[in-house]
């Protein structure tokens, strides 16, 4: 919505400013300009979060991690929710193949039945943040840890059996890391945000490699050694081989209709696609669908465009693919 000027409101209004003493009257036609203009910037809020009509093109049934929504969400083919549940600022999920589902939350990390009952826990201390985790062999869980700045691997009692200390030179928790991913050769791939760099770290917390990226969000170790790196407010989505080089790429503007803003999870599907979480926040919400589909040819060809089922999504899960999470097998 337009921004209108005050006088031009008035004779929208068919209101006559008065020159000279008549105060009163002036005051009045005033008083009835704000309240009109406060009418305005309230349906122009409304506006910029509902998003307009819904477009569920996607096709897919997925998980999601709705950021701004505080929840977890399992939403079907048609791009309904037929499921969800509350989490404080989740940024990861993942569904296991016993059905439960597992995810991460601003202070944690939960696997909760389709029933709610939380079976297995984590929670940080008050002053950390949790953005990501992973299942892994043996029920153990992956999670990492902004502010000790570690991965750490977690028993089913809770316990904490391994841990990877990492290195950084940003001492804020929330600028730390985004998403993490244990590789199937027992490194470590970690989005520094605030660092600027994917970094491959071994098993003991040695650097092994460091891509830089500008405000990377993650990367995600494809099979032919590939690495495709979702980068925040960069506004990008790049692939790159094991020399760095840059061999697929989308930039903020390239896909028409899906310009990207805040770029969070990223899934590759066995078909070569990729899903796209297109993150709103930092001014964006609104502005552009949430999840989107993208072929190796840069064509979007579904989409979740709902911001009355969903606000702003930073990680998804689809359903019905073969591959077991537990088993470094789904690539997000």
């Amino acid at each position: 919505m337009k921004r209108i000027h005050s006088m031009a409101l008035v004779h929208i209004l068919g209101l006559r400013p008065l020159a000279g003493p008549k105060t009163h009257h002036r005051a009045a036609v005033l008083a009835v300009v704000a309240v009109a203009l406060a009418i305005v910037h309230v349906a122009a809020a409304a506006d910029a979060t509902d998003g307009g009509t819904p477009r569920l093109t996607l096709g897919k049934a997925f998980a999601c991690a709705d950021y701004g929504g505080n929840k977890i969400c399992l939403v079907d083919k048609a791009g309904k929710i037929t499921w969800q549940c509350p989490a404080s600022r989740p940024q990861d999920v993942w569904i296991l193949p016993n059905g439960n589902l597992l995810f991460s939350h601003l202070k944690g990390a939960k696997e909760i039945t389709r029933q709610k009952k939380i079976v297995w826990e984590y929670e940080t201390d008050e002053h950390n943040e949790i953005h990501a985790c992973q299942p892994l062999p043996d029920g153990m869980v992956m999670i990492a840890e902004s502010g000790p700045m570690r991965i750490i691997e977690v028993d089913r009692e809770g316990k904490i059996v391994k841990q990877v200390k990492l290195t950084t030179k940003c001492t804020r928790a929330h600028g730390q890391m985004r998403k993490a991913r244990k590789l199937a050769n027992g490194n470590y791939l970690v989005g520094q945000y605030s660092d600027g760099v994917v970094r491959e770290y071994g098993p003991t917390g040695d650097i092994i490699r460091d891509i830089p990226q500008k405000m990377a969000f993650g990367g995600i170790r494809l099979p032919n050694g590939n690495t495709l790196i979702a980068t925040g407010d960069a506004h990008r989505i790049i692939e790159v081989d094991a020399e760095d080089n840059v061999v697929w790429e989308i930039g903020e503007n390239d896909l028409p209709g899906n310009p990207l803003r805040f770029v969070a999870g990223l899934q590759r599907l066995p078909n070569g696609n990729t899903l796209v979480c297109n993150w709103g926040g930092h001014g964006h919400i609104g502005q552009q669908p949430q999840i989107f589909e993208v072929t190796r040819e840069k064509k979007v060809v579904g989409e979740v465009f709902d911001f009355t089922q969903f606000n702003t999504i930073s990680g998804v899960f689809a359903t019905g693919l073969t591959g077991d999470a537990t088993k470094y097998e789904i690539l997000r």
